[in-house]
């Protein structure tokens, strides 16, 4: 009888794509689910990028794409780095992937040997510690609390530092506490990153747009990191194009050939019309898809107003991205409609299964003591579900 591989079996299954599929099944047995579990937003991608996708299949682009991306799509990418990061790349420096996720695996395969350690601050995105594991280094994660406002500071940076640190790894705005690191955060980090010279850094700005203090800063542009950080974004949130499967990073030149090398070997190219369509979205102004950050700051305040009315839910107001990840550990060793609450799966499981709301457990982004709940939905399903919420905890 033919087993699988130590490999997969030791991989967690996406906890947000898991709650997403059970919610489905739910549906399908009925039941009106209401799903505050995923990181989509629920506006259609821009006419304008449609309309470039649809001129694209006209003019035949049909064949295989090169591995590390159209040269005009490049072209795109770095004139987006330098408007909006102000940061300078080359065509060596930049490779488009199918969706920022294979950007982060192609970078982990690339740098990380086996036991070679990766800083995760947590709350941190779900799949970051499982990619880690996949290319066999190990995950340290750094607690941070509300009080904090989910950052890590220089100083637990310092701590867990070692002989064996390879990698750091975070995502601001952050998924899932919506967090904000400000230029001068990071600074304070980049001083204690640049006393261990041999520590490359991975800063995820796919929510960089939805930003709602203003002034996104990126760690590349500080002169001391540029030479070490891998910048990854992409398109999926800001112009709601989840589907479309289009991520790319900014990254030292060696880095980026050998994760080009790596996709050759896996995906090859990118989709030929998601690519077309992404040079529309990357050369348009970012006031194009403003209306949607506004929309999702409303959202944001209507929410965190909800919220504020149930007992037991502890929450900051994030900066960023589309989520709230309140602590709900007030209702741990309760019982509610005849079941004991024990951790925040347990909790987030009750949601679902008696107010027919679908969160995710924080335990999945390393941060057991609370829930995400995704406010990409509109403005009625945010209002009964809290709704629902508030009659199943109270």
């Amino acid at each position: 009888m033919q087993t699988l591989s130590d490999r997969i079996n030791r991989l967690e299954t996406s906890a947000t794509l898991a709650m997403a599929a059970k919610a489905r099944e739910l549906r399908g047995e009925g039941k009106d689910i209401i799903g505050l579990s995923l990181g989509e937003p629920d506006f259609n991608t821009p006419d304008f990028i449609k309309e470039a996708a649809k001129q694209a299949i006209d003019d035949n682009y049909n064949s295989y794409t090169p591995v590390d991306g159209y040269t005009e799509l490049k072209d795109a990418v770095i004139t987006k780095f330098k408007r909006d990061n102000d940061l300078s790349y080359d065509h060596s420096q930049i490779v488009v992937s199918t969706g920022a996720k294979q950007s982060l695996a192609n970078v982990a395969l690339v740098c990380l040997d086996p036991g070679d350690e990766v800083i995760l601050p947590c709350p941190y995105w779900v799949s970051y510690r499982d990619i880690v594991k996949i290319a066999e280094g190990v995950p340290v994660e750094v607690e941070t609390s509300i009080d904090t406002d989910f950052k890590m500071t220089p100083a637990q940076l310092e701590a867990v530092i070692t002989p064996k640190t390879k990698m750091l790894w975070y995502s601001s705005p952050c998924n899932p506490s919506g967090s904000v690191y400000s230029k001068e955060e990071l600074r304070a980090l980049a001083d204690v990153l640049k006393k261990h010279p041999n520590i490359i850094i991975v800063s995820d700005e796919i929510y960089e747009h939805i930003n709602f203090v203003g002034g996104h800063a990126s760690m590349a542009q500080f002169e001391d990191m540029y030479d070490r950080t891998v910048t990854v974004n992409g398109v999926s949130k800001a112009f709601a194009m989840t589907g479309w499967r289009v991520g790319y990073i900014g990254a030292p030149t060696a880095i980026a050939r050998a994760c080009t090398k790596m996709q050759g070997q896996i995906t090859s190219g990118t989709n030929c019309i998601a690519q077309r369509a992404v040079i529309t979205a990357l050369e348009a102004p970012v006031s194009s898809i403003q209306y949607m950050v506004e929309k999702f700051k409303e959202r944001r305040t209507l929410i965190l107003d909800l919220l504020k009315k149930i007992d037991g839910f502890e929450c900051n107001e994030p900066e960023g991205a589309f989520y709230v990840f309140p602590n709900v550990s007030a209702f741990f060793g309760k019982r509610l409609g005849g079941k004991e609450i024990k951790n925040a799966t347990d909790f987030s499981m009750y949601l679902l299964e008696e107010a027919l709301v679908a969160t995710v457990t924080g335990d999945a982004f390393g941060n057991p003591d609370c829930i995400r709940i995704s406010y990409a939905a509109s403005e009625d399903q945010i209002k009964e579900a809290l709704s629902r919420i508030k009659a199943a905890v109270s």
